[in-house]
């Protein structure tokens, strides 16, 4: 999704305001990593929690899959069947309406290999998005559409990783 992130925040920005104190997203004259720079440090928390709860779903299987050291098939994330039945309404990631449950191996095997190829393009595209920002000339076909970045994309959190911080605590 980075490289897909990457390219819609770079042209779009939600017409809603980006918090409840009315404040608006930050403008596409920035680069992408200017833009995360300027978004709340609750909003990045919050984007933080959801990625370490589908990691931790992940890790655990889904509470019926073995883990991914230990035999599960490749790309295979689990369902949110049991959180669906004993906590909260919510839909699978992969196929969320079932249309492919029907679907033969053979057909799953070409799609699975599809879409590794397709997310080692997406990073070769996001990375390539990174240099070009923070290294002016370095990727040459997108001279015209690289914006500049002087900090580091690398710290997503730099100066601002503390939850003591955050919630107020030492020097606050």
């Amino acid at each position: 999704f980075a490289f897909v992130g990457y390219v819609f925040q770079s042209n779009f920005v939600f017409p809603w305001p980006q918090t409840l104190a009315g404040a608006p997203h930050p403008s596409v004259d920035l680069a992408p990593e200017a833009q995360w720079d300027a978004i709340p440090l609750g909003a990045k928390w919050q984007i933080f929690a959801v990625i370490s709860a589908l990691e931790l779903w992940d890790e655990c299987g889904g509470g019926y899959l073995p883990h991914y050291t230990k035999g599960r098939k490749p790309g295979q994330y689990p369902s949110f069947g049991k959180f669906r039945d004993a906590v909260h309404p919510v839909l699978d990631l992969y196929d969320p309406f079932g249309f492919n449950k029907n679907m033969s191996e053979e057909t799953k095997e070409r799609r699975l290999i599809a879409e590794i190829n397709n997310g080692r393009l997406a990073q070769l595209g996001i990375f390539g998005f990174l240099a070009a920002d923070s290294v002016p000339g370095s990727v040459p076909l997108l001279n015209d559409i690289a914006k500049g970045y002087s900090g580091n994309p690398m710290i997503p959190f730099e100066g601002q990783f503390s939850y003591f911080d955050y919630i107020g605590g030492p020097g606050h």
